[in-house]
C-alpha cells in the first residue's frame, strides 16, 4: 500500500541522498543527518524495512565526530560542520528514540547508544525547534529514566518561557516570526500534556496551535508560510515557496492534538493538510508524483519545483504513515481517507 519506490531509489550503499535532479538521485548532493533520521523513522514502519533502517542508523552512527558533534552533512568523503544544527540533532534524537523499540537487537542497541550520548546536548540548545524535537523524542521514549524525565521538564519550561516572553494580544506564539516546521512547537507541548496532564501546558498548546491553524488554513485550505522572508510579526504573509516538510509539520501537530484531546476538528485539519500534497493548495497542483512515488520539492508561484529530493518524499511518506495508522493507532475511516487520496 505505501509507496516507497522513490525512497529506495534515493538510497545507495551509504544512505539516503539529499537531492535529486527531477526524479533522478543526485549523487553529488551528499547525505544529511536530517534526511537519514527521517528515513530511519520511515523504514521502522515499513513491513520490509529492517535492512533499510539499519543502513540509515549506521549512517547516523558514522556521522558522529571525534569531538562529540553530530555532523549534518557528508559529501565527497568529508563532513561539513558548518551545516550542523540543534534541529538536526533533535530530529535524529526522535529517530534514535523510536529505533530503541526495534525488535532488531543490533538496530535497537545502536539507537540506544546514539540517543544516550547526544541527548545531554539538548540542555544547551538555543533553537526553539531543536528543543521541541528533543522534547518530542523524550515523550516518545518507551522507558524514560529519571534524568530523561528531568530533561523533559526542563525543555518544556524553556518552551513555555519563550511563549510567555513573546505572547501578546493577537500574537500567541513562541517567537516574533513564523518560519519553517512551526507545528513541532505545539506538537511537543501536546505530547508532554499527554504524559503529565498539567493545565498550563495544555493552555499554551491550545493557544499556539489554534493561532497557527488560523494562519495556515485562512483560505479554507492549507497555505504554508512561504520561505521568501517568512512571516515577520505585523507584516504580510509570504505565500511562496511552500515546502512539503511544513505540510508534514502541521499534519503531525494537528493529529497529536486530536489524539491528546479527542477534538475531531484537529483530525479534520490534519486530513485537510494532507490534501495539500494531492492538489488542494494555492496552485491546485499535486505535489505527490504517482509516476515515481516521489514528491515535488516545493509549491512555487509558477507551479511546482520538479525536483524530488529526500526531504520532500520523506515528509509525504511520514504523513501518509501517520494517517494510515502505521505510526499511531488510527481508526478505519482514517485509513480509508488516505487510501482514497492515493488512489
Amino acid at each position: 500500500m505505501l509507496d516507497d519506490r522513490h525512497l529506495r531509489r534515493m538510497t545507495d550503499n551509504i544512505g539516503m541522498l539529499q537531492f535529486s535532479a527531477l526524479s533522478a538521485p543526485d549523487a553529488g548532493s551528499g547525505y544529511t543527518l536530517d534526511d537519514n533520521a527521517r528515513a530511519l523513522i520511515a523504514a521502522l514502519f515499513l513491513e520490509d524495512g529492517q535492512e533499510l533502517a539499519l543502513k540509515y542508523a549506521r549512517f547516523m552512527n558514522q556521522a558522529q565526530q571525534p569531538d562529540g558533534s553530530w555532523s549534518n552533512l557528508y559529501n565527497h568523503g568529508r563532513y561539513f560542520s558548518q551545516f550542523d544544527s540543534d534541529d538536526s540533532i533533535g530530529r535524529a534524537l526522535i529517530a534514535a528514540g523510536l529505533g530503541i523499540s526495534s525488535t532488531n537487537e543490533t538496530l535497537a542497541k545502536l539507537c540506544q547508544q546514539m540517543f544516550n550520548f547526544h541527548l545531554p546536548k539538548s540542555e544547551q540548545f538555543t533553537s526553539p525547534r531543536g528543543m521541541a524535537y528533543s522534547l518530542l523524542a523524550l515523550c516518545k521514549h518507551p522507558q524514560p529514566d529519571e534524568y530523561q524525565q528531568w530533561l523533559r521538564d526542563q525543555l518544556c519550561e524553556h518552551l513555555l518561557s519563550l511563549y510567555h516572553n513573546n505572547r501578546s494580544q493577537g500574537w500567541y506564539w513562541f517567537e516574533n516570526y513564523l518560519t519553517y516546521c512551526n507545528g513541532i512547537l505545539p506538537q511537543a507541548l501536546f505530547a508532554v500534556y499527554r504524559i503529565n496532564h498539567k493545565r498550563r501546558i495544555r493552555r499554551v498548546a491550545y493557544e499556539s496551535i489554534n493561532f497557527l491553524n488560523d494562519i495556515l488554513f485562512r483560505h479554507g485550505r492549507l497555505d504554508i508560510i512561504g520561505n521568501e522572508g517568512w512571516y515577520q510579526r505585523s507584516r504580510s504573509i509570504p505565500l511562496y515557496d511552500q515546502q512539503p516538510v511544513d505540510a508534514a509539520s502541521i499534519i503531525f501537530a494537528c493529529y497529536e492534538a486530536y489524539q491528546t484531546t479527542g477534538n475531531r476538528d484537529y483530525r479534520e485539519l490534519a486530513f485537510k493538510g494532507y490534501k495539500w500534497y494531492m492538489g488542494e493548495n494555492a496552485q491546485g497542483m499535486p505535489l505527490y508524483d504517482n509516476r515515481t512515488g516521489g514528491c515535488f520539492d516545493a509549491l512555487t508561484n509558477t507551479g511546482v519545483n520538479q525536483n524530488q529530493g529526500a526531504e520532500a518524499v520523506l515528509s509525504f511518506m511520514l504523513s501518509t504513515m501517520l494517517l494510515l495508522g502505521k505510526m499511531e493507532q488510527t481508526n478505519k475511516n482514517d485509513n480509508e481517507l488516505v487510501r482514497a487520496s492515493l488512489a
